[in-house]
């Protein structure tokens, strides 16, 4: 009888395991993590075929990772719980630790001089909220609805060229997106920057937020 209660309670972790097994899979949790998304869009964002995205996704729900819903034609899916991203966010600071290869790539595709690299959360909220700087979010805008930092203003990366001519160029504007694996924001800051504004690229998701216990907004 221990026997077996231990044998399910590791195979219930290898269950688990399973699914991560996958650097697909991850990606799409990752992708959940910023708002419930129809097949279609994982299979574009993820750049996956359609079936290949389905089977991920089946074998992500089957693991209890996500949940799904049904709106119309259209079937929605969506992080099973809060804990899920923590975790995600938690496998991702193990990793870098403990991956060399990683490390290499993370600082030789995604880091930048434009990074803001020591983040006083509060301190941003607070600069934001008396206009000293612009915080925007350049993810898709559906994204943005899920939930955002307070006081960001929903930019998309391919509105940002005609957003551009309301900014001042005496305010620094800091950018943020999916996180560090993410390049919108760092696309963003780099087209800020060759216009001649003050820009900076804030690391964080809307998940490494609230995992801090630093609030966030949703939109209607």
């Amino acid at each position: 009888m221990k026997r077996q209660a231990k044998d399910t309670v590791y195979l219930s972790i290898a269950t688990i395991t399973k699914a991560l097994s996958s650097p697909k899979r991850i990606e799409i949790l990752e992708l959940l993590s910023q708002g419930e998304k129809t097949v279609e869009a994982i299979s574009k964002q993820a750049e996956l075929g359609l079936k290949n995205a389905s089977a991920q996704l089946k074998e992500l729900r089957s693991s209890r990772l996500l949940d799904s819903r049904k709106d119309g034609k259209y079937v929605y899916y969506f992080l099973a719980n809060k804990s899920v991203s923590n975790f995600l966010i938690h496998l991702r600071e193990f990793s870098e630790e403990t991956s060399v290869e990683l490390q290499k790539i993370t600082k030789e595709a995604f880091s930048s001089p434009n990074d803001l690299n020591s983040i006083d959360r509060k301190s941003l909220l607070a600069q934001a909220k008396k206009g000293e700087i612009l915080i925007i979010d350049v993810r898709p805008d559906d994204e943005f609805k899920a939930g955002h930092i307070p006081f960001a203003r929903s930019i998309p990366l391919s509105q940002l060229k005609n957003a551009m001519k309301g900014f001042s160029k005496n305010v620094e504007i800091v950018a943020y997106c999916r996180g560090p694996y993410c390049f919108l924001a760092k696309d963003a800051v780099e087209a800020l920057k060759a216009k001649g504004f003050k820009a900076k690229r804030l690391g964080d998701s809307v998940a490494e937020w609230e995992l801090c216990g630093l609030p966030v907004e949703k939109s209607a």
